[in-house]
């Protein structure tokens, strides 16, 4: 049963109403940049690796060095939510970015990308979880999956952009103007986010929360400690942090050194997954309703993600029309997050709400930086010939991932939920 303690402020925000649409697309545009952040490595790492000298294992930090600070930054930020309100955070956040992009287009060595990195990990860290914290204030709790799904929807396109865009945009002025001009974007977005956003719907006003640190603790142990949490979080550790791994780091790569793809065409490819990915999370949003329940359409998509890895893992060099259809499969399966955040904010009080999603992205997130760093390790055990790494060392990777999956989704099996539907 869904339990719910403390008082929550009167949901009278018609989601279609002017207000509502302005809102939903500001805080939609700045998680934008953040998944553009998050997926940029993928489709610049061969000019990365060249410019610069990176290794793989290099390629793999600077990848996961974001997901690492994204996941530590979650909890204080649950805390932060809950205190202070979605909106502070988010401002906070953008100031970091900010400097975080500036940092990256400066960079000229292996470990100034990497503290930059770090930097735009800590500092994008509240772009999806104080949106959705915000629209638990203002929408009724049955929209919430839709909401988050939406919110997911519109950055997804940020991941669109880090792929056939970005090569375009490397391409034409250099990746360095291109974080330069992410950058500014970013400040832009805080100036709206500053003018239009409220915590709290018009007319209604929320009792600020005087917590302690202790009770605050106290908090994110309370949400621990709920039954099937943990399973929860186990399918988040494992199921997005695939499509991260692909699209996000090794896909160029994997399309450069197996097909002999250049630039564009490995970003056309990545392209292919990401708008899928786009389409995915606006279908999975309302999908828990479509079910009544939650743990179908969840293990429909995980079971599509195991299916995609397991395919790369096992036929070798895929035709084409094959190479796309994992791709699509990749993408469309990681759009699901958001009725896997629903599942566990079903499961605790709205006080904890902050801490919840917080508790859960850290599994989204620190999967993605345990699985890019230890894949980083696992490619740099096979030779290379002039850097170009053997089909071997991608089937290894794509092997160990599908074999992550699997061990979720039979966790993630027998966990208890609230049918929609009671």
């Amino acid at each position: 049963m869904t339990t719910d303690s403390g008082a929550a402020p009167p949901r009278r925000v018609n989601p279609l109403s002017a207000t509502a649409i302005a809102v939903v697309l500001t805080l939609g545009v700045i998680y934008t940049v953040s998944q553009f952040l998050r997926n940029s490595v993928g489709v610049i790492a061969p000019n990365l690796a060249e410019e610069v000298g990176l290794s793989p294992m290099q390629l793999g930090l600077l990848s996961s060095i974001y997901f690492f600070c994204f996941a530590i930054t979650q909890l204080p930020l649950g805390v932060a939510l809950d205190r202070f309100g979605p909106k502070r955070c988010m401002l906070a956040s953008v100031g970091f970015t900010v400097l975080g992009c500036v940092l990256f287009a400066a960079a000229q060595s292996a470990g100034g990308l990497v503290a930059a990195r770090a930097l735009l990990g800590f500092g994008t860290a509240s772009f999806l979880m104080a949106p959705v914290a915000l629209y638990a204030r203002w929408f009724p709790p049955e929209r919430f999956s839709t909401l988050a799904g939406i919110q997911i929807g519109l950055g997804s396109l940020g991941a669109l952009f880090a792929t056939s865009p970005l090569a375009f945009a490397t391409a034409t002025v250099g990746w360095r103007a291109t974080f330069l001009g992410v950058g500014v974007l970013a400040a832009l977005i805080g100036l709206m986010i500053w003018l239009i956003v409220t915590d709290d719907p018009p007319g209604v006003k929320t009792p600020p929360r005087h917590e302690t640190l202790r009770e605050g603790i106290a908090g994110i142990w309370q949400v621990m400690r709920t039954p099937s949490i943990g399973r929860v979080f186990m399918i988040q550790l494992s199921s997005y942090p695939s499509y991260v791994l692909i699209v996000g780091l090794w896909g160029g790569p994997y399309l450069t050194h197996v097909y002999g793809y250049d630039l564009q065409g490995r970003g056309d490819i990545l392209f292919v997954a990401a708008v899928t990915q786009v389409v995915g999370a606006f279908f999975w949003g309302p999908s828990d309703r479509l079910f009544g329940r939650y743990k179908v359409p969840v293990m429909i998509g995980a079971g599509t993600c195991f299916t995609a890895l397991t395919m790369l893992a096992t036929i070798g060099t895929l035709p084409l029309p094959l190479l796309l259809a994992v791709f699509v499969m990749l993408g469309f399966a990681s759009g699901m997050t958001s009725v896997v955040m629903s599942h566990g904010r079903s499961l605790v009080p709205s006080h904890l709400l902050g801490r919840t999603i917080s508790l859960l992205n850290i599994g989204t997130m620190g999967g993605g930086f345990l699985v890019q760093f230890v894949s980083g390790t696992v490619i740099n055990l096979f030779p290379s010939q002039n850097g170009v790494y053997p089909l071997e060392a991608y089937r290894m990777v794509f092997a160990l991932q599908a074999t992550l999956v699997l061990i979720a989704l039979l966790v993630y099996f027998g966990s208890r939920e609230k049918h929609l539907a009671d």
